[in-house]
């Protein structure tokens, strides 16, 4: 089995702990030599300054690519695009683009006065710059809000032609589910690259909450597996085995690209990374 390349997604922090443990994170993680790392927005774009606070950071201090969420929630097109062109002038040329989470309180998202009505809007917008790699959101199973399978993959496509250049998916819990929807984009014409989002289970009634928002189906022997780690106390246990079994199979199916959710607790995806032969990289100086 050969080294896959990996990334890893982080969320801004909202104090000074949680600024200690992105940056724990950050630092935990980046002797895995990701090809990037992500930076998100909070729901509705609440932690933009955060984010791009976050995101200079671990720029500029630790050296990663970053590549920066960006949403089309409460701001217009000018104050979006001064917020991607200040990432530019810092050297961050990275976006992921999307759409975004309604606000807090709102039952759906809503366009703001001025403000790019879609993440295809938006995606346009930042292709015309030519300053940024633009990456896009991808569902494997059926968006909440789609109407059917066969419409995310026709909205990912119009986000590829309008200028994105990968796709990172939301996460799963079978590797059957991914290749199922990597060859329907495939015969759908879509032929940039779609890496698998990973989410190595910290908690496991957080990521089953998670999965009912975002309409990720949990197979009954996972559901029944952590219920009963849960009374041995061995669910980090279980946790490693089954994102790293997942990953083996990604792998073993033509995955060369893997995208970890790491919810700002580096452990369980350092575990996952190592079961994988993703180790901390050496670099030697020559001898003169």
């Amino acid at each position: 089995m050969s080294r896959p390349n990996v990334s890893f997604e982080f969320f801004p922090p909202k104090s000074l702990d949680q600024s200690f443990r992105l940056w724990n994170c950050a630092t935990t993680l980046a002797p895995m030599d990701p090809t990037f790392v992500s930076v998100t927005y909070g729901a509705g774009g609440t932690t933009r300054q955060l984010t791009h606070e976050a995101v200079g950071a671990i720029h500029k201090n630790i050296g990663l690519t970053v590549a920066a969420h960006l949403t089309c929630v409460e701001a217009t097109r000018a104050e979006t695009l001064e917020i991607a062109n200040a990432y530019a002038e810092v050297g961050v040329t990275e976006i992921v683009a999307l759409r975004g989470d309604a606000p807090k309180g709102a039952e759906k998202f809503r366009p703001t006065a001025d403000g790019f009505q879609s993440s295809i809007e938006l995606i346009e917008a930042l292709a015309d710059t030519g300053k940024f790699k633009i990456r896009v959101g991808a569902y494997p199973e059926k968006h909440p809000e789609s109407g059917d399978a066969a419409a995310d993959i026709e909205w990912l496509k119009r986000k590829i032609d309008a200028g994105a250049t990968s796709a990172i998916t939301q996460f799963f819990f079978e590797a059957e589910t991914f290749f199922r929807f990597r060859d329907a984009c495939e015969k759908a014409g879509i032929d940039a690259p779609i890496i698998p989002g990973i989410l190595p289970i910290e908690n496991w009634n957080g990521a089953r909450k998670f999965a009912q928002l975002c309409g990720t189906s949990i197979p009954q022997i996972v559901a029944d597996a952590f219920d009963n780690a849960a009374k041995s106390g061995s669910t980090d246990l279980l946790a490693t085995a089954l994102a790293t079994e997942l990953c083996d199979d990604l792998i073993r199916g033509g995955v060369n690209d893997l995208h970890f959710y790491t919810l700002n607790k580096p452990d369980l995806t350092r575990d996952v990374c190592h079961a994988l032969g993703v180790t901390p990289q050496v670099k030697l100086e020559k001898v003169a």
